[in-house]
């Protein structure tokens, strides 16, 4: 409306429209946490004569979305955490216990190893993949677990299908190259269309005599190193391809092995001299390093020409001839710590605590029993809090499985 008043009375009114038009954008912002855009401030009354506008107040940026929480890095895990990321455990029967996806939801476990006794159907054991990942999914860690078993082929098998031949007749066949390619491939498929991701596969041990350990039951290539290199490195490249991590076994070796020496009965030494270890046994794995394995298992004999009073799995010169002659720097994983031939050992406990110190960064827990697997990881959470293990070298082991989670699915 104009106003008839006297120019100083308009000056006023011009004053104390400004004024109330400031205030009023101040006083509303948007409520916190909307992701709306905030509403325009009031329009303010139109003034008998014309004024500048002032300038508005900018709006408040609406919130970032939230985004998913890192896995927490080494330094925030807690010694417990920190040592269940290097402890793979197992279960008896069909069913995880709830002690078992307790310690993933806490995540206090590395992974789980499948046995024949966990399994009755591709259906069963897809149920108890999802129930384990969805336990995982609830853990502090988000890298997957490490799901696997072992599904060499032949006689060594816990899931039904591939791969069906035996190492000894794949390198007996017309295309032993192409015939350990497939096999690699029907592994890595197999496991993945059931929701693991790693296989204890393929042996890489050279049989020194027809009949022996290793050749009674079909589980060595060939006899010479260079064969089984070439086919060793097949299954790995496409089991790998196929989404599924491959372990060479058993370093050094247990091609020596006589019939009936066996490291799950009992204790076992290899007294191959150190030139033809490096010659011949080692020879195999040099070629898995080289194509990009992601795991090798140590085996549980005595080899005295790196140690004589130690299995190569607790062997401290045993790993280092793996990483620093053979130059790996993945994961390194226990045979079962269960084996007759630690009972020299000592307790669960023991025996991982000095698997740990000489190197190993995973601790195969396979006893079908989850106690096993705590005992395990309390130990292990003990001495590093003790300091009787460096934290440092314990951080890179646990970095180096928590890597290889990551690169799998």
């Amino acid at each position: 409306m104009p106003s008839r008043a006297p120019v100083v009375a308009a000056g006023l009114v011009l004053l104390l429209a400004a004024c109330s038009s400031t205030s009023g954008t101040a006083a509303g912002p948007s409520p916190a946490g909307s992701s709306a855009t905030p509403s325009a401030p009031p329009t303010a009354a139109a003034s008998p004569s014309p004024s500048p506008s002032p300038s508005p107040t900018p709006s408040p940026s609406p919130p970032a979305s939230p985004t998913p929480s890192p896995t927490p890095t080494a330094a925030q895990l807690s010694a417990d955490q920190l040592a269940g990321r290097r402890v793979v455990y197992s279960y008896p029967g069909l069913t995880p216990p709830e002690s078992l996806l307790r310690v993933i939801r806490e995540g206090r476990a590395a992974g789980v190893v499948f046995f024949g006794e966990n399994v009755s159907s591709s259906a069963q054991l897809k149920a108890v993949v999802d129930q384990l990942r969805a336990a995982q999914r609830q853990s502090p860690v988000k890298e997957p677990l490490l799901l696997m078993t072992d599904q060499e082929g032949g006689l060594i098998k816990r899931l039904p299908g591939a791969p069906v031949p035996s190492a000894k007749e794949i390198g007996h066949s017309a295309a032993p190259s192409a015939a350990a390619a497939t096999a690699g491939t029907g592994a890595g498929k197999n496991l993945t269309g059931l929701g693991l991701n790693a296989n204890l596969a393929p042996v890489l041990d050279v049989y020194y005599t027809p009949g022996n350990f290793i050749d009674s039951k079909q589980r060595s290539y060939s006899s010479n190193p260079r064969t089984v290199a070439t086919l060793g490195s097949a299954f790995i490249t496409a089991q790998q391809k196929a989404g599924a991590a491959a372990t060479a076994k058993h370093f050094p070796g247990l091609g020596s092995a006589p019939a009936g020496q066996d490291t799950d009965a009992g204790p076992v030494t290899l007294p191959v001299p150190l030139t033809k270890l490096r010659t011949v046994d080692e020879v195999p794995f040099q070629a898995a390093v080289t194509a990009g394995v992601q795991m090798v298992m140590l085996s549980w004999a005595v080899y005295p020409a790196l140690d004589p009073q130690r299995p190569a799995g607790l062997s401290s010169a045993a790993v280092q001839e793996l990483r620093g002659r053979l130059g790996y720097r993945g994961v390194t994983v226990t045979d079962a710590i269960e084996a007759g031939a630690l009972k020299p050992f000592g307790t669960t406990g023991q025996r991982s605590v000095a698997a740990a110190a000489a190197g190993m960064d995973l601790l195969l827990c396979s006893a079908r029993d989850t106690a096993q697997g705590q005992q395990a990881a309390d130990a292990l959470a003990a001495a590093l809090d003790a300091g009787t293990l460096d934290r440092a070298e314990f951080t890179a082991a646990a970095d180096r499985v928590t890597a290889l989670r990551a690169a799998l699915h």
